[in-house]
């Protein structure tokens, strides 16, 4: 009776803990097992680095959308719904108006201080900056997606189901920016803006009821540095062509090496993002 109690609870459902446990396992095995399956046939018909890169990012989405099929479906019987992953979800004008504030949040504070002279707009190397926005956006989406599906989906379904949705949301934030830890020139200050970053886009999950927007808004963030403003995202440099945006300020308020999300002035943005999602009133469709 007591080890049945170690892993069941009195509803019957295997417990939190360890159905989260079981996600990240089962999504651990799905992603290795498309990427044994899906990868040979890939790499076959495309020889191209770009093409296996991308295809990288697909892989991990594939995987934890069976991880998703199996525990959320299947262990837990909860409909996609419950992870904001049914098809009413991505109405095409929830996907804009939250890009909109992804991108704006990160885009307004990063010209601000271009305006400032706190950051700066310099020559880059040769190439088409309109080539790498467009190879950016398709890089960055699954990214994106994927990072969400880790997180945002059916761990913070479970966390929901028995805590304060805030305190679900804060704790999948701080599990966002740990991970971000290994990131080149990490550091407090920008683990916490990221860690602030899952906040915006937890409570975005929340608000809107679809976890393609708050995907649509993590997308449009690092979008807007890589593809647009052509500046490192979390540490990671990204390509220059034609342009590049170089610091010219106090790292605490531009984010040095980070990047512009690492400073005060993202910071700020992401709060001012908080406050629009919380007087936005938008209807979670239940189909």
């Amino acid at each position: 009776m007591e080890a049945r109690r170690l892993w069941f609870a009195n509803d019957g459902l295997v417990r939190a803990p360890w159905r989260i446990v079981l996600f990240i396992l089962i999504a651990v095995v799905a992603v290795q097992a498309a990427s044994a399956i899906v990868y040979p046939v890939v790499q076959w018909l495309a020889g191209t680095i770009g093409a296996r890169l991308i295809l990288y990012g697909w892989l991990s989405v594939i995987g934890l959308l069976v991880a998703h099929a199996i525990c959320l479906r299947r262990i837990d019987g909860l409909p996609w719904t419950a992870a904001g992953l049914h098809l009413a979800a991505a109405r095409p004008w929830l996907l804009v108006v939250s890009a909109l504030i992804g991108g704006l949040a990160i885009a307004i504070p990063s010209l601000l201080l271009v305006a400032f002279g706190l950051l700066e707009f310099r020559p880059g190397v040769p190439g088409s900056s309109l080539r790498e926005a467009a190879r950016s956006l398709i890089f960055l989406a699954p990214l994106a997606f994927s990072e969400e599906l880790m997180l945002r989906g059916y761990i913070l379904t479970v966390l929901r189901a028995r805590l304060d949705w805030r305190v679900a949301v804060a704790l999948t934030s701080i599990v966002f920016g740990l991970l971000h830890i290994p990131n080149p020139g990490s550091n407090v200050a920008s683990i916490t803006i990221v860690i602030l970053a899952g906040l915006l886009l937890g409570t975005m999950m929340v608000r809107t009821g679809s976890l393609y927007a708050a995907t649509a808004a993590h997308l449009a963030w690092n979008w807007v540095m890589a593809g647009l403003l052509h500046a490192p995202v979390s540490g990671i440099a990204s390509p220059t062509p034609d342009y590049r945006l170089v610091d010219a300020g106090p790292d605490w308020l531009t984010g040095g090496s980070w990047g512009p999300e690492g400073g005060f002035a993202a910071a700020l943005g992401m709060g001012a993002a908080l406050g629009f999602l919380y007087v936005w009133r938008v209807r979670p469709r239940e189909a």
